[in-house]
C-alpha cells in the first residue's frame, strides 16, 4: 500500500474522530441483510459518506451512504451504511477503504454482511448461511501492489479468515433462537451480471455454497489488518443451474429484506457476546 493511501486512512479517521471521539470495538458492514440494524445504534451520530475526506459514495439504490458510531449492546461500534462494488467502477483499494478507517478508528472486529446465490442444493432462498469460508473468483485482490509493513505483512495467513470462534458463537446464538442458520463457502464474483448455467455448475463443483458480488475483498482486507472477521449471507434465491429461473431483482431485495430482523436478532446478540 502506497503513502498516499496511508496518509488518506489517517485523514478520514482524523475526520470522523473529531466529530465523534468514541472509539469503537467493533465494526460492521451494513450490507443486504443488516440495513436495520443501524436502527438499533444507540446514541447514534451519523457522518455522511461524503463528508469524509477520500470517502467513496456508494451508487447501489439499496444502499445508504453514511457512517455511524454509537453503542450496541453497551458495545462501541462503528457501522458502514452502504458498501462499495467493484462493479460500481471503484478500485479494490475504494472498496476496501472503509474496513481501512476502522481498523484506524481502534475496531478489534469486523462483521459484514450480503445477498447471496444459494447453490447449495440444501438451501433456499430466505435462508441464513454464517460464512465459514471463501472463493475469491474477482480477478483482483485489494493487496497487489506495495505493502506498508504499519497495516499488516506482506503474505497474510488465509487459514481462518472467518474467526472458528465467532461462526461457533452465531451458530450458539442461533440455535438458542431457533433461528435456522446455514454454513457454507461464500463465492465471490465480480459481477453485475449473474451467472450462467455453466458458471453456476463450475462453482459448485469447486466447493461453492453461495455466490455474490462483495465481501472477499474487505475480509482479505481485514485479515491483513489483523481483524476477527466475522460473515453472513442472505439467501436471496436458488441458483441450481437445472432449474434455473430468470432472476428477478425485486422478488431477491424482498426476500433479503424479510430475512433481516432474524440476521439483526443474531447479529446484535453476537455482539453482545463477543470476547
Amino acid at each position: 500500500m502506497d503513502l498516499e493511501l496511508k496518509q488518506q486512512i489517517e485523514a478520514a479517521a482524523t475526520t470522523i474522530t473529531s466529530v465523534c471521539p468514541t472509539k469503537p470495538e467493533i465494526g460492521i458492514v451494513l450490507g443486504t441483510g443488516l440495513g436495520m440494524l443501524a436502527k438499533t445504534i444507540e446514541a447514534p451520530v451519523e457522518i455522511p459518506y461524503e463528508s469524509i475526506p477520500h470517502f467513496p459514495v456508494s451508487t447501489v439504490d439499496s444502499h445508504a451512504g453514511a457512517l455511524i458510531l454509537g453503542t450496541i449492546a453497551n458495545r462501541p461500534v462503528v457501522a458502514l451504511s452502504g458498501r462499495f462494488h467493484c462493479y460500481e467502477g471503484y478500485s479494490m483499494a475504494e472498496v476496501t477503504f472503509p474496513v481501512r478507517v476502522a481498523r484506524a478508528l481502534g475496531i478489534h472486529t469486523l462483521i459484514v454482511s450480503n445477498a447471496a446465490g444459494g447453490l447449495n442444493p440444501q438451501f433456499a432462498a430466505g435462508d441464513l448461511m454464517v460464512i465459514t469460508d471463501h472463493i475469491n473468483l474477482m480477478g483482483d485482490n485489494p493487496l497487489i501492489g506495495p505493502n506498508d509493513d504499519t497495516l499488516g505483512p506482506r503474505f497474510p495467513d488465509m487459514s481462518e479468515p472467518y474467526s472458528n470462534e465467532l461462526i461457533a458463537l452465531a451458530e450458539t446464538i442461533a440455535l438458542e433462537a431457533g433461528i435456522k442458520l446455514q454454513r457454507g463457502v461464500y463465492l465471490a464474483c465480480t459481477g453485475p451480471c449473474l451467472e450462467t448455467r455453466a458458471e453456476y455448475r463450475f462453482m459448485r463443483a469447486i466447493g461453492a455454497d453461495a455466490v455474490g458480488m462483495s465481501t472477499a475483498p474487505e475480509v482479505i482486507t481485514a485479515v491483513h489488518a489483523g481483524l476477527k472477521t466475522l460473515g453472513f449471507s442472505a439467501i436471496t434465491d436458488e441458483c441450481f443451474p437445472d432449474a434455473l429461473q430468470p432472476a428477478d431483482i425485486e422478488k431477491i431485495i424482498a426476500v433479503a429484506n424479510a430475512a433481516e430482523p432474524k440476521l439483526t436478532q443474531i447479529v446484535k446478540e453476537c455482539i453482545a457476546r463477543l470476547p
